[in-house]
């Protein structure tokens, strides 16, 4: 069986650490002293040269390294109508360095007034038919656009971040998120994008035993109604995507300057995840014993891909080859059709926020190489198949 297309046996989540010129003029903009025009004529120009780094060293799907972004969620979700940055995310998970993510509220009717990533899209598609023409590679790319899952529109904040005037009950949010979700897919689609990856903290979090307890407080659900809701509202936004495009989710623990916020092994949502959720592939974190074992892989379905991120972007040194050899033949055997339903990557981007986890850009791309050939030595040259 093929692998769902812009699927490939190296892969990653989409982010990269961020160059010095794109953290200084994003610093410029927030003090005024430099407009968004500006900010935008330097980013084109560092993601025009982080699309012809991932292809010359070996990736075949490209994005543009979230180099647009200060978060991997919240540069998204202020474009939809209706919901607004105010203050900060309260959890007993803090990081080492004090850091607690943005809070995000819906202060009015949830919309989709605008297409939110095509621009962007279009333009890494743009950089990648160039690097393509100029070094006549022959090998298939893909340009992959990665947006935060609908469930992170309003899961952390739970019902007292939703206006009950324009929201008295939660069902007609939850249609308006799938509406708006829909819209984006089709702006996307009609550019000509094929692969979404969906970035999710929340099904994750559910996984971690304090998190889930505090998610359940929030919401006055137990933690599996919860993961079914959360299931229902992916299903619902993507449940008019065309056939022609590929659909993935990750399940991120959290990364921030290299730290995690979440740990518990995927088993709490497992059946519901890989049974119930109509993605076609899913990113998983399995870079550490947080993880858990892989014995949740049990509940794969037989059409189903998991990107196995046993990598680590949370660390400066190199992964052991054997090891991560070793690693994706275990998770192989609990999968139906083996290794031929796994693909390999790093647990996460390498910058989910726009500090970045704590490695050099060269020990970044050592990393990738290293992927790519482990993924050579497993499955071959051709790394589509």
């Amino acid at each position: 069986m093929p692998l769902p297309a812009g699927v490939y046996r190296a892969d990653h989540v989409g982010s990269f650490l961020r160059p010095k010129a794109i953290l200084e003029t994003r610093e410029k903009v927030e003090s005024q002293a430099a407009t968004a025009e500006d900010l935008r004529k330097v980013e084109d120009e560092h993601i025009a040269t982080v699309v012809r780094e991932q292809i010359e060293n070996g990736l075949q799907s490209v994005t543009d390294g979230e180099y647009r972004r200060a978060w991997f969620h919240i540069d998204f979700l202020q474009h939809l109508a209706g919901v607004e940055k105010r203050g900060h995310v309260t959890s007993t998970n803090v990081t080492s360095h004090g850091m607690t993510p943005p809070r995000l509220v819906v202060v009015g009717k949830l919309g989709h007034p605008n297409p939110i990533q095509v621009d962007d899209f279009n333009y890494v598609n743009k950089q990648v038919e160039a690097v393509k023409a100029s070094s006549g590679a022959s090998q298939t790319v893909t340009a992959k656009v990665c947006i935060p899952s609908p469930t992170m529109v309003y899961f952390r904040g739970g019902r007292d971040a939703i206006d009950s005037d324009a929201y008295p009950t939660l069902e007609p949010l939850f249609d308006d998120i799938a509406k708006a979700y829909q819209a984006e897919l089709d702006d996307l689609y009609a550019a000509g994008c094929r692969f979404v990856q969906l970035d999710d903290t929340n099904l994750a979090y559910l996984c971690d035993e304090g998190m889930s307890k505090e998610a359940a407080q929030r919401h006055g659900k137990t933690p599996a109604e919860l993961t079914q809701q959360c299931v229902d509202i992916i299903n619902a936004s993507i449940s008019k995507r065309p056939k022609d495009m590929t659909i993935g989710i990750h399940l991120c623990r959290g990364n921030f300057r290299s730290q995690w916020f979440a740990q518990g092994g995927y088993e709490p949502v497992a059946e519901t995840l890989f049974k119930g959720l109509n993605v076609d592939v899913y990113f998983l974190e399995f870079d550490d014993a947080r993880s858990g074992d892989f014995s949740p892989l049990r509940h794969l379905p037989e059409d189903k891909i998991v990107v196995l991120g046993v990598m680590s972007s949370k660390k400066a040194e190199l992964d052991d080859k054997e090891a991560m050899i070793e690693r994706l033949k275990e998770a192989a055997s609990y999968c139906p059709r083996g290794l031929d339903q796994l693909c390999l990557s790093h647990q996460c981007g390498f910058s989910s926020t726009k500090e970045g986890n704590d490695l050099t850009v060269e020990e970044q791309w050592a990393k990738v190489r290293l992927e790519v050939e482990i993924a050579k030595q497993v499955w071959g040259d051709d790394l589509s198949q």
